[in-house]
C-alpha cells in the first residue's frame, strides 16, 4: 500500500549513501547493506539490498513473505537457487555481470558467490523488504516437534541445531569446516540454469 509522501516537507528525503546503510556482517568482505523507505522516505514501492560475497559464501535460504525479488549481478559470480512450489523443481541459475535471476514473491531461494568479490544487487517490489530466514525457524521451532514430525531422534535434533543462535544470513559462520572434505562443492554449477525434480 502506497502513503501519501508530501514531496514539498523539509523532512523529505531524496538522497542517500547506501554505503551507511549495514545491514548485516559477516566479516569485511562478506556484509549486506540496505535501502527502504525507513532510510529514503521518498521510496515508493521499491527497496534494496546491497549484497557482497567471497567465494563460497551464501546467502542463507530463506523467503520474502511481501515481495518478489530480482537478483543482477554486478560483479563476481553466483549461483541463485530456488524452489519452484508449483512444480516442487529446483533451479539453479550461475549468473554473471549484467546477468539477473528473477525470484517471485514467498519462493525459497539461497545465492551462493562463485567468485571473490561477488557484488549483487536485489531488487524488491516493496517498501521494505520482509523475510523469513531458515536459521530462524530451524532455531525457533522446538526440537521436539522436529522429531516428533519427521520421527526423528530428539536429541540428535537438538544437539544438531544448537550451534544456530541467532539469525545467520550469511554463511557458513565463522570456523566451520564441516563441508571441507566430504564432497560438497557450493560453486561448482554447470554453466546453464538446470533443474531437479523432488516429488
Amino acid at each position: 500500500m502506497t502513503l501519501y509522501m508530501d514531496y514539498t516537507s523539509p523532512s523529505a528525503r531524496f538522497f542517500d549513501d547506501v554505503n551507511n546503510n549495514l545491514l548485516v556482517q559477516k566479516d569485511p568482505r562478506n556484509y549486506i547493506n540496505v535501502l527502504s523507505t525507513q532510510q529514503l522516505n521518498t521510496l515508493d514501492n521499491v527497496s534494496l539490498l546491497d549484497i557482497f560475497l567471497s567465494a563460497g559464501n551464501i546467502v542463507e535460504p530463506h523467503y520474502h513473505q511481501n515481495a518478489a525479488e530480482l537478483v543482477y549481478c554486478i560483479s563476481g559470480a553466483a549461483n541463485v537457487s530456488f524452489i519452484n512450489p508449483f512444480t516442487n523443481c529446483v533451479f539453479h541459475y550461475q549468473i554473471t555481470p549484467g546477468q539477473v535471476v528473477n525470484v517471485p514473491q514467498a519462493w525459497w531461494h539461497w545465492e551462493i558467490a562463485t567468485a571473490d568479490n561477488t557484488h549483487l544487487l536485489a531488487i524488491f517490489n516493496a517498501p521494505i523488504p520482509e523475510v523469513i530466514l531458515g536459521s530462524d525457524i530451524l532455531r525457533l521451532t522446538p526440537s521436539e516437534i522436529w522429531a516428533y514430525t519427521y520421527c526423528l531422534n530428539e536429541s540428535n535434533v537438538r544437539n544438531t541445531l544448537a550451534p544456530i543462535q541467532r539469525s545467520t544470513f550469511i554463511g557458513p559462520p565463522l570456523g566451520c569446516h564441516q563441508g571441507q572434505g566430504q564432497g560438497y562443492q557450493p560453486y561448482a554449477q554447470p554453466p546453464h540454469p538446470y533443474q531437479q525434480h523432488y516429488w
